[in-house]
């Protein structure tokens, strides 16, 4: 059995100590910000300690050593090891929410003058600094945008993504609500927003997608089953060469004005259809529900 080692990267305040812990109540051998220099010597000494599924958070604080790290994952995949890079990310305005609540530091935030609008504006210059110097890392990891989800969300959203097999491509499916924001993780965003929206019905309104009647609703409607098969197209012409370039995971986002109902239906919808060629994750964001 090849030695799995999970790279847990992203922006500072993102939970990537919530994402460690959830590999760790997993079962994996947990190191937190481990310097890129070690590496390659760390992998080594796990194959002779034999252990087989090993978990590492790297952040901004490695500074300079952190363009070394794609290069040390491609040299680590052709020596057999399966690679899983995650990515954590939220929003500007959440990081800055969270840095402020908690008084913590930014890693990257200079010595400034103690005016609110000074600490604001160096708090963003800080993030937006941060964003670029952990963009080659973002490009080839799976991104999962915590903005709006809690602790035990990212955990079991970490455990779901992980259970999956790794040789093959992985779809998520994830639902949710434009007025919440959009998720800074999908790779493609399907807005279903024109669909006859069941929240307007009495007896539907406190239901979601996922029960009976609500189903029976939107699949009697002609514009929503026009939908989903456009969806369906679009998918079986671009996955398999997807898979062909070595993508591990795509997301696809269905949003809808309060993500309880279209948007959760036609996520049901796609997996269902799509479980049986590939391997397939469902994500309600605002049910709170894997």
């Amino acid at each position: 059995m090849a030695l799995e080692l999970v790279l847990i990267t992203g922006m500072s305040g993102s939970g990537k100590s919530v994402a460690l812990r959830a590999l760790e109540d997993a079962g994996y051998f947990c190191v937190d910000n481990l310097p890129p220099e070690l590496l390659l010597s760390f992998v080594d000494l796990q194959h002779q300690e034999t252990r087989r599924r090993v978990a590492i958070a790297m952040d901004v604080r490695s500074g300079t050593s952190l363009p070394q790290v794609p290069a040390q994952l491609r040299e680590l995949m052709e020596r057999g090891v399966a690679v899983r890079p995650l990515f954590l990310d939220a929003t500007t305005d959440t990081l800055v929410r969270r840095f402020s609540e908690t008084r913590r530091r930014h890693p990257l935030s200079k010595s400034i003058s103690e005016t609110g609008a000074d600490l604001h504006r160096a708090l963003v210059e800080a993030i937006e600094l941060e964003r670029e110097e952990l963009a080659e890392l973002r490009e080839h990891a799976h991104v999962i945008d915590t903005s709006v989800l809690r602790a035990s969300q990212l955990q079991d959203y970490v455990k779901a993504l992980l259970s999956a097999p790794h040789a093959q491509l992985t779809l998520v499916f994830e639902s949710f609500a434009f007025k919440r924001g959009i998720p800074v993780d999908a790779d493609y965003i399907f807005d279903v927003r024109m669909l006859p929206n069941p929240h307007y019905e009495p007896e539907l309104r406190d239901l979601t997608g996922r029960d009976a009647p609500v189903a029976e609703y939107l699949a009697a409607s002609e514009q929503v089953q026009d939908m989903y098969a456009d969806i369906a197209s679009f998918l079986d012409h671009w996955l398999e060469p997807l898979a062909q370039n070595h993508r591990s995971y795509v997301t696809v986002a269905i949003g809808c004005t309060g993500g309880q109902h279209r948007s959760v239906y036609l996520v049901e919808k796609l997996a269902e259809e799509f479980g049986g060629q590939w391997t397939t994750l469902k994500r309600h964001r605002e049910l709170g529900k894997t």
